[in-house]
C-alpha cells in the first residue's frame, strides 16, 4: 500500500499571514524522507493555499511523484500542462466549500472532463478521476478511457454510527473490486485519519491512499516526519 501525503494545509498556515513560512517544498521533502510515496497538492481556482510558484518549485525539488489535484477549468488545465506533474487528479471544485465535498460527476460532465484529459495526456500527464464509489461513475470513467481512479472515502470517514460506516465501507470495497476488475489502478482518500485508515487499507484492490489533513494535525504535536511514519505503519508497507 502506497501513501500520498497532501501538504495543502502547510500552505494554508502560510497564507494565514501571507508570509513565506511554513514552506510547502520543505514539508514535501520531510514527507518524502519519512516514507511518502507521492506528494499531493490542490491548486484551487481561488489560490486559497497552494499557488503556481509552489507547484513549479515542487516539481523541481521532489523525487517522488507529484500528484496535482485540480478542477477541469481551462486556466488550471493550462497551468498543469506547463508544470507537467507526474499525475493530475481531476476533482469537483466549488468556491464556497471548505474542502472537496464529493466525487466528480463523470456522467454529467463528460465532455468537459474529456477535453481536460486530452490536454493533460498530450503533455505526458497521467490522469486520475476522483469519484464516489459508484459503478455508474466507474463505467463512465472507462468510457472516457481513464486508467486511474481515486475513490472518495469522505462519507465513510464522517459516518456517525458504526452501522453507517459499515454500509459506506461495503460500497467502497465493492467499487474497488469492480474498478480493479475493469482494469483501473485504484486509489482512495478524503477524511481518512489514524483511527479509521486501517480498515480502508485492508481493501487489497486499493493501491494508494492519499491523506493530508490528519497528518498535518498530528504533525503539530508529533512532528511531520513522525506523523508520516506513523501513518505509513498503519497502512502497511
Amino acid at each position: 500500500m502506497k501513501l500520498g501525503v497532501n501538504i495543502d494545509h502547510v500552505a494554508t498556515l502560510r497564507q494565514a499571514r501571507r508570509g513565506v513560512e511554513p514552506e510547502p517544498v520543505l514539508a514535501a521533502l520531510v514527507c518524502e524522507a519519512a516514507g511518502a510515496d507521492s506528494i499531493v497538492v490542490h491548486l484551487r481556482e481561488d489560490r486559497r493555499h497552494i499557488r503556481e510558484q509552489d507547484l513549479f518549485l515542487l516539481k523541481k525539488a521532489i523525487r517522488t511523484r507529484l500528484n496535482l489535484e485540480m478542477s477541469v477549468s481551462k486556466e488550471i488545465v493550462g497551468i498543469a500542462c506547463e508544470a507537467r506533474p507526474g499525475q493530475a487528479t481531476l476533482v469537483p471544485e466549488k468556491r464556497q466549500e471548505l474542502t472537496t465535498e464529493g466525487g466528480l460527476d463523470v456522467t454529467g460532465n463528460f465532455k468537459r472532463i474529456q477535453r481536460a484529459m486530452e490536454s493533460l495526456e498530450k503533455n505526458g500527464i497521467g490522469v486520475s478521476l476522483f469519484i464516489d464509489p459508484d459503478k455508474r461513475q466507474i463505467r463512465a470513467a472507462k468510457e472516457l478511457g481513464a486508467k486511474m481512479l481515486e475513490l472518495h472515502t469522505g462519507r465513510f470517514a464522517e459516518a456517525k454510527t458504526m452501522k453507517l460506516q459499515d454500509g459506506f465501507f461495503r460500497q467502497i470495497r465493492e467499487a474497488a473490486r469492480f474498478a480493479k476488475a475493469e482494469g483501473f489502478k485504484v486509489f482512495a482518500g478524503h477524511g481518512l485519519n489514524y483511527d479509521n485508515v486501517a480498515r480502508i487499507a485492508g481493501i487489497r484492490e486499493i493501491e494508494e491512499l492519499n491523506i493530508g489533513y490528519s497528518i498535518i494535525c498530528r504533525a503539530l504535536f508529533a512532528g511531520l516526519g513522525r506523523a508520516v511514519r506513523e501513518m505509513r505503519e498503519l497502512i502497511g508497507d
